[in-house]
């Protein structure tokens, strides 16, 4: 440890800052035993943001599974939606930065941020997410007219789940 200039060693001095530092190492012990790949936290003007590494082994197989979806008897000439279900048809779509509990309006029995056929701007709340015990507002980051409410009011969503479909204007 490198001393300070009053000649003590630099660390943890006071209680506080080992009471931090044991909650630092609970949130990543909560953080390796979760399928999140990022836990994000914040508190008055103080946040931290404690990050997963992600192992070669994962990289391997994503491109297989990606393989897997795509159609492959698709005529030449033909375009790829031709003979599908539009509903198919992937949309863009704000999707959850975190799992949580996700809350359609701010209030029980009040209305939602958002509605089908209603239009979002880029910055807009359209939802919140509960983790932690803290509330989350989850803003657009796309601007359209929302074709579909994804996930249900009061429900689990998980990191990177679509909330919301939008056509762009």
């Amino acid at each position: 440890m490198t001393p300070d200039p009053s000649g003590s060693p630099a660390g943890p001095h006071d209680r506080g800052d080992l009471q931090l530092l044991a909650l630092i190492d609970r949130l990543a012990e909560l953080l390796d035993r979760s399928d999140l790949v990022e836990l994000e936290v914040e508190s008055g003007g103080t946040g931290l943001i404690l990050r997963k590494a992600v192992g070669a082994s994962s990289a391997a197989v994503a491109p297989a599974s990606h393989e897997a979806q795509r159609p492959s008897e698709v005529a030449a000439g033909e375009p790829p939606t031709a003979g599908r279900d539009p509903a198919a048809v992937a949309r863009p779509s704000v999707k959850a930065p975190l799992t949580g509990i996700f809350y359609a309006s701010p209030a029980p029995g009040t209305a939602p941020y958002v509605q089908v056929g209603g239009e979002v701007a880029v910055g807009q709340v359209i939802g919140l997410i509960e983790a932690m015990k803290l509330f989350n507002e989850i803003k657009s980051d796309l601007a359209g007219r929302v074709v579909r409410v994804v996930a249900d009011s009061g429900s689990l969503v998980k990191a990177k789940q679509p909330l919301i479909e939008v056509e762009p204007l």
